[in-house]
């Protein structure tokens, strides 16, 4: 689906992912008068382990989403939903009641997604590679994918990653784990202003701007306005990986530019995570850290959201550097 909004285009697709009856949503928004594409000016968002890419990045806030802002900037921008999540096609385990199965859509599963709309992006356009951005698990995604193609990456940027932990899961509440979990609305809110002081609750996520997400992530669910299906692979992966000392990919086997952005009130993916895998980026050709101060897990989603903007901005604005300089 096409549409033209002023000088913006938005197009939005379903592409097939390697999987028969799984199809993938994918969003693009450029500039009309965009005519020229290139590595450096493309970029793919991917989310983390309960909410969709399309109500994460493409959520206006005072009129303007983050790929609105960078499709102003001059970027063909993208964002895709894992299997599972948003407006993807839901695997059949998610159909039924959550203990008639395993966790579904684990770690390689989501990586392979990503790869089909890398793939899907690169022929569009005709490109070798492109930017991708990662929030969270999605961190693990883009950066397993980036170890593994290297050729077919730009620039990474890690918004609050993943890493081992010795601290419960936010995403976990313990038990024996079915196919998907149902998360409740409050619930959300709840675990994203948790242990924020209360005068600084509302400075850093106002009101309005928590319910303009929830109205349209909540939307999205076929159960009810309050509550949706979250896929429990990455529950599963937590456990037996970044709970049991077992990380899931290398960062020294990263070898292109990467930006980690870290929100200094985050409790879900803390500071000791972001710090690890920023000092095992040993064969990154550059690698930057910027650190938000009064923001948390979801710090783009925030009022102090331009820090995170201009922070990216200037990453992907700079020169190249060579992975043999």
């Amino acid at each position: 689906m096409l549409q033209i909004r002023g000088d913006m285009i938005c197009e939005d697709f379903m592409i097939s992912s390697d999987t028969d009856g799984i199809e993938l949503f994918v969003r693009n928004k450029r500039l009309s008068a965009l005519a020229t594409f290139v590595p450096e000016r493309t970029l793919l968002f991917v989310a983390g382990s309960t909410y969709p890419a399309s109500t994460s990045f493409d959520l206006p806030l005072d009129g303007m989403s983050w790929m609105d802002h960078l499709a102003r900037r001059g970027f063909d921008v993208y964002l895709v939903d894992v299997r599972g999540y948003g407006r993807s096609t839901k695997p059949a385990e998610m159909l039924g009641p959550p203990l008639d199965h395993a966790p579904v859509v684990r770690t390689p599963v989501a990586v392979a997604d990503v790869a089909a709309a890398v793939d899907f992006i690169r022929k569009r356009r005709g490109l070798d590679r492109i930017n991708l951005m990662g929030w969270s698990w999605g961190t693990t995604i883009m950066a397993r994918y980036t170890s593994d193609n290297p050729d077919h990456v730009a620039k990474l940027t890690l918004i609050a990653p993943q890493w081992l932990r010795t601290t419960p899961s936010a995403a976990d509440a313990g038990g024996t784990l079915g196919a998907y979990r149902i998360v409740d609305r409050a619930a959300a809110k709840a675990r994203w202003l948790n242990g924020l002081p209360e005068n600084k609750r509302t400075a850093i996520l106002p009101d309005t701007w928590f319910e303009n997400w929830a109205e349209a992530t909540f939307a999205q669910s076929e159960l009810d306005p309050d509550r949706l299906r979250a896929p429990n692979g990455t529950v599963q992966d937590s456990r037996d990986f970044w709970a049991s000392g077992r990380p899931m990919y290398d960062p020294a086997e990263i070898t292109v530019p990467v930006l980690i952005v870290h929100g200094d009130l985050d409790r879900d993916c803390p500071i000791d995570m972001a710090q690890a895998v920023f000092g095992k980026l040993t064969s990154a050709p550059a690698r930057s850290w910027v650190e938000i101060r009064d923001a948390t897990h979801s710090p783009f989603l925030e009022t102090n959201r331009w820090r995170v903007f201009d922070a990216v901005d200037g990453f992907l604005a700079a020169r190249p550097v060579s992975s043999h300089a």
